[in-house]
């Protein structure tokens, strides 16, 4: 980035966004005005990070792209991690939050655990964020969001399906990680988060969630997206279980990056600029 890109970046009318997880993290920096992706980087980690430096990574990237210098009109922090559990709004008591956890994850007795609402959907993501990222951004900036990206990627595929009541299983794929979601008669059926090493590894977690809903591999929508395409050894291995799959192009939007070369952008960054 340029000096005078960073001076644009730097003002009200634009928006930072960051994901963070122990596989990696990426930055996007938007132009609100003119829709103009000003800025964006996403870092893979060799291996899998701690708390502690998956820290030392966000300072690093942020000072090498002199993001830590500038001023935003607004943040949203997404947090990637299996450390949530879903809770209908129905049954949701703020005051039990540490016992929505305590049975599908690790929890320790200083964990500061929050929760984010799906509005109109009447489902409560309860998650324990990055803690020592969340004080560096205040300190950095001020007040911002954060979210689960849990709470991203579902409210926006329940967005996009409003019109259709078929069964659809998305699978939102990166190298070491994915995250499904299965939506039936426009409502959210399943939602989970599983980190994987091998094809066979992916093709297990997939097969198993089809599985557990009783959904019928022959007849149900599989549609794949983000890190992944057809030929694709992930991709190959699922089409022999599943035929009807597909690679998933969400909706277009009015965003496009500034220069002439085409970025993958991930689509809970998008979602929230």
């Amino acid at each position: 980035m340029t000096e005078k890109e960073i001076k644009e970046i730097g003002n009200k009318n634009n928006k930072l966004s960051i994901q963070i997880g122990l596989n990696g993290l990426s930055f996007c920096a938007l132009d609100s005005i003119s829709n103009d992706i000003l800025a964006y980087e996403k870092i893979r980690f060799k291996s899998l990070s701690t708390p502690y430096l998956l820290l030392k990574e966000v300072k690093e990237a942020l000072n090498k792209n002199n993001i830590k210098n500038t001023s935003f009109g607004e943040i949203v922090v997404i947090h990637k991690n299996p450390l949530f559990s879903l809770v209908p709004k129905t049954l949701f008591d703020e005051n039990e939050l540490p016992n929505y956890l305590k049975f599908n994850t690790k929890i320790m007795a200083n964990d500061h655990i929050v929760f984010d609402e799906l509005k109109n959907h009447d489902i409560i993501n309860v998650y324990v964020p990055f803690t020592n990222v969340n004080n560096y951004f205040f300190d950095l900036f001020g007040e911002f969001e954060f979210k689960h990206s849990g709470t991203v990627l579902i409210s926006t595929l329940l967005s996009q399906n409003k019109a259709s009541s078929d069964t659809v299983c998305y699978g939102y794929v990166d190298e070491k990680e994915m995250e499904i979601v299965v939506v039936s008669e426009k409502k959210l059926l399943f939602y989970n988060y599983f980190e994987y090493s091998t094809p066979e590894d992916f093709l297990y977690y997939l097969l198993f969630v089809l599985e557990q809903l009783n959904l019928d591999t022959t007849k149900v929508q599989l549609k794949l997206f983000g890190n992944i395409e057809e030929g694709d050894s992930r991709y190959e291995l699922a089409y022999r279980y599943v035929k009807n799959i597909s690679v998933f192009v969400p909706p277009s939007s009015s965003y496009f990056l500034d220069g002439s070369e085409t970025t993958s952008i991930d689509f809970t960054i998008l979602n929230t600029l």
